[in-house]
């Protein structure tokens, strides 16, 4: 068994978001979400990073998916928990915006995650459902459960998210960090 680790490599490119931020003062959350789902609007760079994919949306529900690659892991050969708590955040908050009229946004106050079975490269494609369980005028509730794709249950998730207008700034400020980040990273 050697003891030198082998050099492991991987690219990827994401999209300015922008379009996204200037999306949010016409569209509804779930027209917002509908357009990432088919691609009218770039996805979120976060989830290119880590390879999260929007699969469902419908008013109140999301479906997010991923599948556990090495990169994902921890040093104990996992995927590392924080990954799996940003599935379940993308999935959990998108269920809430789904809810959301134009011109209005949210934030994840709280995300708590119970973590009941490892998750591998072995485990497969892993599906996040979440619902949005209360939606009101300055905060929302909802849950969900992360599966692999058999329905064996992974984790459940709950957050709590504070409803605001949207700032209609952002884009300018989106904008400047888009312009440093362009490109694809190894």
């Amino acid at each position: 068994m050697s003891t030198e680790p082998t050099p492991q490599h991987r690219s990827y490119t994401w999209q300015d978001p922008r379009p996204i931020v200037e999306a949010v003062q016409r569209l509804s959350g779930l027209e917002v979400l509908q357009g990432i789902g088919k691609g009218t609007l770039p996805a979120p760079p976060a989830t290119a990073t880590l390879a999260i994919e929007l699969s469902e949306v419908e008013p109140g529900r999301t479906v997010f998916e991923l599948t556990p690659e090495g990169w994902h892991y921890n040093a104990l050969g996992t995927v590392h928990g924080g990954i799996l708590a940003t599935l379940a955040d993308n999935a959990l908050g998108a269920a809430v915006y789904s809810r959301l009229p134009a011109g209005t946004g949210y934030t994840t106050q709280g995300v708590n995650v119970t973590f009941l079975r490892p998750v591998t490269a072995d485990t497969g494609r892993v599906r996040c459902e979440a619902t949005a369980v209360h939606v009101g005028r300055r905060t929302a509730y909802a849950t969900a459960t992360i599966t692999d794709l058999s329905g064996r249950l992974l984790a459940h998730a709950t957050t709590s998210c504070q409803i605001f207008q949207a700032d209609a700034q952002q884009p300018s400020r989106t904008g400047q960090h888009a312009v440093q980040g362009t490109g694809t990273t190894a």
